[in-house]
This record gives structure tokens, sequence and C-alpha cells, in this order.
């Protein structure tokens, strides 16, 4: 039998989301972080490690008093905070820090910071941009037009995603859009690239969330349930020129980001009692369900089109609603792991019945780099 090592002892959303024009980027990331801090009864004197993404991690330790003996300014867009989460157990586990605290903050539809992220690259710049390809719409296109080609994915399956992820988003107080969605409303809503409508691409918001890591053996120390790593996730890039993917039709990185974490926690597809898919876009569950083998390739659409993923299914998906209906900052990973959190001590609105193990795994650029990482409610197994 083996124990957890490490355990997410503190996690908040920013107090508001969606629109929040009274807030910087930087008032953003505070915001979460104190909320985090309160959730678990801590201070920033107890914390000795810091990461985040798009953001300069040393003024945001700074900006809220840290000094920190270990600190990740890892960004490789959306999934960074999951990297993080991996990242921040490595250096508890090798003792470079004992309170790791993962802040994110965006204004993404108030546009009130200095800071953007890494997107797009001096590569995209010289090589896609030129064509017209300048925004993740019309970059995301490439590969879905080529798997509805191949793999025959449909245009409802697409519309399904938004569908049944707003079933979930209804669940929650907090969601951004709560009201029935049909597979013609998707397909019939504005145009924005082809094959996305509006309703298949995600919100823009303002927002952030912060996670509390520290090593399992504390973790009884704080009124907060724990919520532990089991094993120590998986991480991988294909780098940031969709144009360039070995195969448009599935994405490498998310491919070895999930093997990695499986083998490491050592679990199966049986296992899974609830799944996080980062869905800035409907066709990304799609490929994650086939990428981390839930489904045979090609069969990712049907899967979701036939129910299977929506309240009641057996595989309950993005339970938040995802970016498509909860909210989307830009970077969109850390509310993927905060749904995972709530999901594991079992307060999320949208519960998932006797869960005890979720998978969170997320996307960074269009394809460039993915991260996962496994949730368990159980210190031991």
């Amino acid at each position: 039998m083996s124990r957890a090592e490490i355990a997410i002892v503190g996690a908040a959303e920013t107090t508001q989301m969606g629109k929040v024009p009274h807030l910087s980027q930087t008032g953003l990331h505070a915001d979460a972080a104190l909320n985090a801090l309160a959730d678990c009864g801590l201070t920033v004197k107890d914390i000795d490690g810091i990461a985040t993404g798009g953001h300069d991690a040393a003024e945001i330790a700074q900006y809220l008093g840290i000094t920190p003996t270990w600190l990740d300014g890892t960004s490789v867009g959306g999934c960074s905070f999951i990297a993080h989460v991996r990242h921040a157990a490595a250096a508890i586990k090798a003792g470079l820090c004992t309170t790791v605290l993962i802040t994110h903050g965006e204004s993404g539809r108030s546009n009130l910071r200095n800071h953007r992220p890494i997107f797009p690259s001096q590569h995209q710049q010289d090589f896609e941009s030129i064509y017209g390809a300048l925004f993740p719409p019309s970059r995301f296109t490439l590969p879905v037009m080529r798997k509805m080609k191949d793999d025959g994915l449909t245009l409802e399956q697409i519309a399904s995603v938004a569908v049944v992820q707003r079933e979930w988003a209804a669940f929650h107080p907090r969601a951004t859009a709560r009201d029935p969605l049909t597979v013609d409303d998707v397909l019939s809503a504005k145009m924005i690239a082809w094959p996305f409508t509006k309703l298949m691409c995600c919100l823009v918001s303002d927002g952030g969330g912060a996670l509390i890591l520290t090593s399992a053996e504390r973790a009884k120390d704080f009124p907060t349930k724990p919520v532990y790593l089991r094993g120590m996730g998986g991480e991988s890039a294909e780098g940031p020129m969709v144009s360039q993917m070995e195969d448009f039709t599935t994405s490498r990185a998310f491919r070895v980001s999930g093997k990695k974490a499986f083998d490491a926690a050592g679990i199966t597809h049986s296992d899974v009692d609830h799944l996080m898919i980062y869905d800035a876009f409907a066709h990304l569950p799609i490929y994650g369900l086939e990428d981390l083998g839930f489904v045979k390739k090609g069969e990712g659409g049907a899967f979701i089109a036939e129910g299977h993923t929506r309240p009641g299914g057996k595989l309950p998906l993005n339970t938040n609603g995802g970016g498509l209906s909860y909210m989307h900052s830009g970077m969109y990973g850390m509310y993927a792991l905060q749904e995972g959190v709530r999901q594991m001590r079992g307060v999320s609105p949208a519960q998932v019945k006797d869960a005890k193990l979720s998978v969170v795994h997320g996307v960074g650029g269009m394809f460039s780099a993915s991260a996962t990482a496994v949730l368990t409610s159980e210190d031991r197994w």
C-alpha cells in the first residue's frame, strides 16, 4: 500500500469572477491568494514557496510580502498551473520549501494588465501570423478540420460538448452561463472561424484562483479536508506552432503527459470517478478523451454526444461547465484544478456521488504543451 506524500490544503477562486473592473491583474492574484490562505487558516508568513504563470512570480511574492526559498515562473499557457502542482510537489519532497502558494489572476475581460502571456511566440509570429492565423480561433481550426475529415468528427458532436457542459454549469451559482442549450442553438450561433461558432468558443472573463500545497504529513493540521496528489502527474510539449503538429488528429503532448500521470499514479481508466479536460474550445475534450485513452481514436465526439459525460453519465466531465460556460480568463487550468479539489472535498455544487479520484488535464497554447494531475480524497491506496 502506498501513502500520499503531498496534499492540497488550501483552494479558492477570486471573490468575484466574470467582470471585475476594479481589480488589476496583480489584484486578482492577491485576492485569490488571500482567499486560499483564509481557506486553510494560514497567513503569508507561512508561505516559503510561490509559483505562477503569465506573470512575474517575484512580483507576486513582493506584492504579497512573501520571501520565498523556492519560486517557479513556468509559463507554457493555460496548463501552467497544473504543471506547477507537479513542480511544487517535487520541491516540497526535495526540502526546498515546506508550503507552496500557486496563484493565478487574469484580467481577460477588463484588460487591466500590463503583463501578457507568452503567446504569440516568436515562431508563431514568423511563420503563422503572416498567413493570417492571428488568434486562437483561427489557429485551432486547423487540427479540428483535419479531424473532421480523417476521423469523421461532426459539427453536431462538437456542438454537443457545449450543450452537455452547460448542463453541468447550471448547478454552479458562480457559473457565467447557466441557461440550457441545444445543439441547434450552438450551430446557429454567430460564426467566429469555421467550424467554430461563438458557443463553441470559451468565455472571456476576469478572475483568478490559488492553491496551497504542503506535505501530507502536515495536512491533517488544517481545518480543510486535504486533497492528496496521487503520483507526481505528467507534463509535455510539442511546440507553439499548431501548423507543425506531428498529427492534426491527436496531441502528442496530451498523450505523453497523460501516460506519465497515469503511470505515476498507478491507476487505470476504470479508477477515474471525475475528469476535467481544459476546454478553451469545444473540440478539446474530444481530443482529451481520446489521447488520455478513455476512448479509442475517433470515438470521443460520439462518446460525448451519446451522453456519457453529462450529469448521470458514466464519466462526469467538466462538472463546473468548463471554459465554455463557467469562466475563462485566458489561462483556464487553475479553474479546472479548483473543481477537481471541490469534487475531492465533496463540496462541488455539481458533486459526483462517492467520487474518490479526479484527473485534471490541461492544454497550453494551441496544443503546444500539456499537463495532467491526479487528485484523490484518500491518503493511501
